[in-house]
C-alpha cells in the first residue's frame, strides 16, 4: 500500500524521503554551471577571424593596451552554458506563470512565425516609404482594430511599454492644457491608492504634483474623496480599470463625468484591458487616453529589457495633440505623417526615433487576426473565469482581500489566513519554489497586508489550473498545520537558496571580479 506525498504522487512506505547531496553540485538532468567569466575560456575563441589588414595606427591612444577581459568558448560550449542556464529559470513554456498584474500568458508561435517574415522583420526605419507600403498597411490595420476595441478615435503606436505610454498620454494631456492656456494652473494629477507605481511616476517626471486618492472598503475608487479633491488646479486623473484588486470600477461612469466636469482629463491605465477586451470600450466610458500593454492583451513578448510596445489610444479632445508620426492613407499610398509636416503642427514632439517597434505590431495583428472578434470576446471571459475559479478553490483555506462578489482577472488575497502560524507572505511564496511553481505577486498592491496577488490569464487549461490550486492548498494546509520549517527554509530544491534580502539590496554585487591570485582578465 502506497502513501501520497505533498503534489500527490504515490510513495512507497518504506521509501526514504532524505537525499544525499550530490558530489559534483549537479541534480539529475539539472546540470551546474558556473558563471560564464569562471569557466576556463580565457585566452581562446570560439572563431576563426582573419588578421587585420590595417595595425590600428590611426587610432591613437584609442588601442587597446590590455587584454579584453571576456572568456572564450566553442560552439557546443556556449550552447550548453545558456541551455543549462534555461534550466534554471521558470518559464511560461514550463508552467503557469501566476504573477498577478502581469499577465504572463502564452505567446502563440504563429505570431512569432509572422514576425520573422521577411519585409518585416528585415526593415530598415530609414528605408524609402515606397519600399515599406506593406509595413505600413500593417500598423495602419493594427491602428484601425486597436481604435476599434477601444471605441476612441485616435492612436498613437510608438509608445514602447506601458510607462512609456504613460508619459505619452500625459504629454497629450499636457498639450491640450497648453493650448488652452490653462496649464499654469492645472499642476495636479489624482491617483488611486491601488494605482501601478509608475502612475504617479509617470505624473511627477511630466511635472505634475501627485495628489492621492482613497481607496473603498470594498477596493474600488472612493468617488466621495475624489469629487473633494477635483479642480479647476487639477490636470487629469490616473485610474487603473480593471483596477489592481483585479476588480471592475462599478462608479466609473460617474469618474469620468466628475473629472470632465471639472474640467480635467481621464487617463485610464489599460495594462489590464485584457479582461474587457470585446466586452468593454473604454472609449464608452469617457476615458480620453489609455495604454494598450500589447504583451498582456494581444501575447506580443513580455518584457525582459527588450523592445515592447504600448500603443495610446486618444479622444477627439487629445487626438491633435498625438505624437508625431502615424500613418495615413491616400492615392499616393501609405505614408507617415512627421512632426514637420502642417498635419502635424499640433503633436507635442516624438516619442522616440523612428516609428516603434515592428515585430510587436506584426504579433499583435496575427493574434487579432487570428482570433477575430469572437475569439477576443473569449480572452476576456477566459481570464476571468479562470481568476475566479482559482478564487474560489482557494477562499476556504485562504482568505481572499475582497470576498463579496466576483472577481475580474486576477484574483488577491491577504495574509489574514497566516495569523499565528509564525509564516509570512514571503515564507509560503519560497515554498512554492521547491512545488515548481513561480510565486505570485507578493505585497501588492500595497493597500493589502501581505498581498498575494495571482493572475492565471485565458491561456491556462483548467488541468493546468487544478494543478496549481492542488499544490496551494497542499501548502496551505501545511501552513495550518505548524509545518514552519518546510517554509522558513525554502526554497531548499533551487539552484540558489534564500538570499538575505536586506543585505543583497543595500550591498548589490553587479560585477564580477577574478578571484585573488588569479590569471583570468579582470
Amino acid at each position: 500500500m502506497s502513501t501520497m506525498n505533498t503534489v500527490g504522487r504515490p510513495t512507497a512506505p518504506n521509501q526514504v524521503q532524505t537525499k544525499p547531496a550530490t558530489l559534483t553540485g549537479g541534480r539529475g538532468l539539472l546540470q551546474n554551471e558556473a558563471l560564464i567569466f569562471e569557466g576556463d575560456g580565457w585566452g581562446k575563441t570560439g572563431v576563426d577571424l582573419p588578421e587585420p589588414k590595417t595595425d590600428g595606427s590611426d587610432l591613437g591612444d584609442l588601442v587597446r593596451k590590455d587584454p579584453i577581459g571576456l572568456p572564450g568558448l566553442s560552439e557546443p560550449e556556449t550552447m550548453r552554458h545558456y541551455v543549462r542556464l534555461s534550466q534554471k529559470n521558470h518559464a511560461i513554456d514550463l508552467a503557469i506563470y501566476p504573477l498577478g498584474s502581469c499577465t504572463m500568458k502564452h505567446n502563440p508561435r504563429l505570431n512569432e512565425k509572422m514576425a520573422r517574415l521577411p519585409g518585416f522583420s528585415d526593415i530598415h526605419p530609414l528605408q524609402p516609404i515606397s519600399t515599406v507600403q506593406g509595413a505600413l498597411e500593417l500598423m495602419d490595420t493594427l491602428a484601425h482594430w486597436l481604435k476599434t476595441l477601444t471605441g476612441m478615435p485616435a492612436v498613437a503606436l510608438s509608445p514602447k511599454a506601458g510607462a512609456h505610454g504613460e508619459l505619452c498620454g500625459l504629454m497629450a494631456i499636457r498639450a491640450a492644457h497648453e493650448a488652452s492656456g490653462q496649464h499654469e494652473k492645472r499642476r495636479k494629477v489624482l491617483v488611486p491608492t491601488s494605482a501601478h507605481g509608475t502612475n504617479p511616476a509617470t505624473a511627477a517626471f511630466v511635472g505634475y504634483s501627485v495628489v492621492e486618492v482613497a481607496q473603498t472598503e470594498d477596493g474600488r475608487v472612493d468617488v466621495a474623496d475624489l469629487a473633494s479633491k477635483l479642480g479647476d488646479d487639477v490636470a487629469a486623473i490616473m485610474v487603473t480599470n480593471p483596477n489592481t484588486c483585479g476588480l471592475f470600477e462599478r462608479d466609473i461612469l460617474e469618474i469620468s463625468r466628475l473629472t470632465h466636469e471639472a474640467g480635467a482629463y481621464f487617463y485610464c491605465d489599460g495594462a489590464n484591458f485584457n479582461a474587457i477586451v470585446g466586452r468593454v470600450r473604454p472609449g464608452d466610458l469617457g476615458v480620453d487616453a489609455m495604454h494598450i500593454n500589447l504583451h498582456k492583451t494581444f501575447s506580443t513578448p513580455h518584457g525582459g529589457g527588450g523592445p515592447g510596445a504600448g500603443p495610446v489610444v486618444l479622444s477627439e479632445a487629445l487626438a491633435p495633440f498625438a505624437p508625431a508620426p502615424w500613418v495615413v492613407h491616400d492615392e499616393g499610398g501609405y505614408r507617415l505623417i512627421e512632426r514637420e509636416e502642417d498635419e502635424a503642427e499640433q503633436a507635442f514632439g516624438r516619442l522616440c526615433a523612428f516609428q516603434g517597434q515592428m515585430g510587436m505590431y506584426t504579433r499583435a495583428l496575427s493574434y487579432m487576426m487570428s482570433h477575430g472578434a469572437d475569439g477576443l470576446r473569449q480572452v476576456a471571459e477566459d481570464a476571468v473565469l479562470n481568476a475566479n475559479y482559482i478564487k474560489a478553490r482557494l477562499s476556504d483555506l485562504m482568505s481572499a482581500a475582497f470576498p463579496d462578489g466576483p472577481c475580474m482577472h486576477e484574483a488577491l488575497f491577504d495574509d489574514d489566513w497566516l495569523k499565528g502560524t509564525d509564516i509570512t507572505t514571503l515564507d509560503f511564496a519560497k515554498a512554492m519554489i521547491d512545488e515548481g511553481f513561480h510565486p505570485m505577486t507578493m505585497y501588492f498592491p500595497l493597500v493589502v497586508h501581505g498581498a498575494m496577488l495571482i493572475e492565471p490569464t485565458e491561456t491556462e487549461s483548467k488541468a493546468e489550473l487544478d494543478r496549481f490550486i492542488e499544490a496551494m492548498r497542499a501548502l496551505a494546509e501545511a501552513a495550518k498545520a505548524g509545518d514552519v520549517d518546510r517554509f522558513k527554509g525554502a526554497p531548499f530544491h533551487a539552484p540558489l537558496k534564500r538570499l538575505d534580502e536586506t543585505r543583497a539590496a543595500r550591498s548589490p554585487v553587479l560585477r564580477w571580479t577574478a578571484p585573488e591570485g588569479s590569471n583570468k582578465a579582470a
